[in-house]
């Protein structure tokens, strides 16, 4: 775990970010969170939303799998950035300061740490 815990860290040090965790997108079991994640709900929610998505997306004609959802709000943005690898997969989602945080990097940056995760 403090492989993990080091790796929010890192995350919790971006620029704009003020909360993150990360979650089994099958059970919704949080393995760790840090910050102020309060937004992102309990472990479970987000690996409801995430299939939720990922369903429609599919009876849309959507090809591919469900990459990220972001959720904006007036004073923050959620990306939740989907970890694919051996197994279930994982979510890694973060709560962004919109004030001090650029989306488009901030999802660029994102994909970039759920890549890392697995390394």
């Amino acid at each position: 775990m403090r492989a993990l815990e080091a790796s929010l860290s890192e995350v919790l040090g971006s620029p704009g970010v003020v909360g993150a965790a990360l979650v089994d997108a099958v059970t919704g079991l949080t393995y760790q969170s840090a910050g102020d994640h309060r937004l992102l709900g309990t472990g479970a929610e987000l690996a409801e939303l995430a299939g939720l998505v990922g369903e429609r997306l599919y009876e849309a004609g959507a090809e591919g799998e469900l990459e990220s959802v972001v959720v904006t709000t007036t004073r923050h943005h959620v990306v939740v950035q989907v970890v694919s690898r051996q197994g279930d997969p994982l979510l890694l989602a973060t709560v962004l300061d919109r004030g001090r945080t650029n989306l488009a990097l901030a999802i660029h940056q994102t994909a970039d740490w759920a890549r890392g995760l697995l390394t």
